[in-house]
């Protein structure tokens, strides 16, 4: 059977990019100055302009290419007041303190981002769906039962535990042991949502500059100059860095920490509503527990399966990836089998080691990067932040200030090549051993 179905003309193109808005003519020349210069015009950067701006400040925001073709339109569009890491894991590494406060931050974050999508009007599918993750082993959903406990214990968030018998009314699938469901948890469609921030960005007179890779900043006295590849220089009294997993240039500082790990996401040609139905009818957003970091959704016009996640920890071809995902697909939900794919793309998440954001400064640069894979919420809610710090406002006191992101040993020159022995392990081991477990309990099951 063909891979792709016959309409499927871009393979590589994002499938949000057929319903974005076209971006009007934009500069591709530095300005001679700013007080504030934003450097990345994803979610982060544009935030962050809009937040400085609304505080009086004159900005220019720079993209080394055209703005939002990174991650902001490349992503599945999920997001919630939960963080990445569990509490326990937090407090090890951040202390009981800055742990409790990121719990409780989360919220903040999610306010702000659904908040600024109804301040701005921006029409993007904004939908509180809810999100439920899904246990892969058995061991998995004791660990989540325990989670649901603690969560619940500590008030920082509206959680449930699906038990196993209780899945069919979430996703009719027979690979998952249970789950934990978050009601508050919500979706957006990726490329309108960043639509509507440049749409913003560009009504308060904020100057955005596209296809002008910043080469370099330097500091001279108290002012920064950026210089662009190109040549081009601008002065400006404050900087933030807001490039996350694309960064380039001469920022070898930011690129040791933050690596780009691509994520892989398939679509499929459109489905019956019958068949959308049966396959998924909570509706929710959905990720998994085991370390494919699957994750995959209904499209917001009710059409399709969008299904990501790790095809590779390496760049691959999007149809080698399409291959890779669709088996995966198709072990969740064996109807679709006989089903065709219209779109594969993937794009770079910013990881950083500690797999949580951090905002702050670096010798004078302000930033906030890190997401790893929390961006959509976190993104918009950070970068505003960053923007609150470079301009001496108080309103930029976060706790996600403690998160440091670290470098590693092994990753020195800012090209993550440890990911090739990464991919490897995961791929041969990690993924072998929890097949193996999964298959266990279905056996002691006799499912």
């Amino acid at each position: 059977m063909s891979l792709f179905s016959d309409a499927a003309e871009n393979i590589g193109t994002p499938y949000w990019w057929e319903q974005g808005a076209a971006l009007p003519d934009l500069p591709s020349t530095l300005p001679d100055s700013a007080e504030l210069l934003i450097v990345g015009a994803g979610y982060t950067g544009l935030s962050a302009a809009i937040a400085a701006s609304d505080a009086g400040i004159k900005v220019v925001v720079v993209d080394a290419g055209i703005p939002g073709k990174g991650a902001s339109t490349r992503n599945g569009g999920m997001f919630g007041p939960h963080p990445r890491l569990g509490f326990d894991t937090l407090a090890n590494k951040f202390g009981q303190s800055v742990a409790r406060d990121i719990f409780s931050e989360a919220q903040d974050a999610f306010d702000f981002t659904s908040g600024l999508i109804k301040k701005e009007d921006i029409a993007c599918h904004y939908d509180e769906c809810g999100r439920i993750q899904l246990a892969w082993t058995k061991a998995h959903f004791e660990s989540q039962r325990k989670q649901v406990q603690q969560l619940k214990s500590i008030d920082y968030m509206d959680v449930e535990l699906v038990e196993k018998d209780e899945l069919q009314s979430e996703i009719n699938s027979p690979c998952y042991f249970g789950g934990i469901r978050f009601p508050q948890h919500a979706s957006v469609h990726p490329r309108q949502f960043h639509d509507g921030l440049i749409a913003a960005v560009l009504k308060r007179g904020v100057t955005v500059v596209q296809n002008c890779p910043i080469e370099h900043i330097e500091k001279k006295d108290t002012r920064f100059i950026a210089t662009a590849t190109s040549g081009n220089q601008l002065v400006a009294e404050k900087t933030i860095m807001a490039t996350n997993g694309y960064t380039q240039g001469k920022f070898e500082w930011f690129a040791r920490r933050v690596f780009p790990l691509p994520s892989f996401i398939i679509a499929t040609e459109p489905l019956s509503s019958n068949l959308i139905k049966t396959l998924a009818p909570g509706r929710r957003m959905m990720v998994e527990t085991r370390a494919r970091h699957s994750y995959f959704r209904i499209s917001p016009d009710g059409s399709r399966i969008l299904f990501g996640g790790r095809a590779s920890m390496t760049p691959v071809k999007p149809v080698t990836a399409a291959k890779r995902m669709r088996e995966t697909m198709c072990q969740v939900w064996p109807e679709l089998e006989s089903v065709k794919l219209s779109h594969s793309w993937s794009g770079n998440t910013g990881y950083s080691f500690t797999h949580m954001p951090q905002v702050g400064t670096h010798e004078g640069l302000g930033y906030s990067m890190g997401y790893s894979g929390s961006g959509v919420v976190m993104a918009p809610y950070l970068g505003a932040k960053a923007a609150y710090q470079a301009i001496g406002d108080e309103r930029g006191l976060t706790a996600f200030t403690e998160s440091a992101i670290e470098s590693r040993w092994f990753h020195q020159n800012g090209k993550p090549h440890f990911l090739k022995a990464a991919n490897f392990w995961y791929k041969n081991v990690v993924d072998h051993l929890e097949t193996r477990a999964a298959n266990a309990g279905r056996r002691n099951n006799g499912s």
